[in-house]
């Protein structure tokens, strides 16, 4: 069995929303979810979810293309998401 490399670090914005009696922590840029019953467990349950994503893509060979296909860029040895121009809260209508 071949080892596997050591892991390159992988930056990414958590988004944390309130869903019922739950916190839902979104990584955006590589779409991974998680929960908790406070924020910080959310954010905590996330971290272990999106490192063990990541962590498998790269056993199987796919994290560059899984990230590059994310929209990151590689530079001084860390994964790079794509830049956040905004977030708005926006409305739309439903129907006609």
């Amino acid at each position: 069995m071949n080892p596997v490399p050591p892991m390159p670090s992988v930056e990414y914005t958590a988004e944390i929303r309130k869903e019922g009696d739950q916190f839902i922590a979104h990584a955006v840029p590589l779409d991974v979810m998680s929960s908790g019953l406070t924020p910080e467990e959310a954010k905590e349950a996330l971290d272990e979810a999106l490192h063990l994503f990541l962590r498998t893509a790269m056993e199987m060979g796919t994290l560059d293309e899984i990230l590059q296909e994310a929209g990151y860029g590689f530079r001084d040895g860390i994964w790079v998401e794509p830049a956040l121009v905004t977030v708005e809260r926006r409305l739309t209508a439903v129907g006609a």
